[in-house]
């Protein structure tokens, strides 16, 4: 089965910046743009 857009729940995401997690939606222009070019690594166990 696949939904319509109109059926789908909105994903929020949200990141530590300065010791304090906030959603990505509240950051401004500069600071949204900062975190897509931010780069993602796994550490090894």
């Amino acid at each position: 089965m696949q939904l319509n857009n109109q059926d789908r729940q909105k994903c929020e995401v949200w990141t530590r910046v300065m010791g304090y997690h906030r959603p990505v939606s509240a950051f401004n222009k500069g600071k949204q743009s900062e975190h897509k070019e931010r780069q993602h690594f796994k550490e090894r166990a």
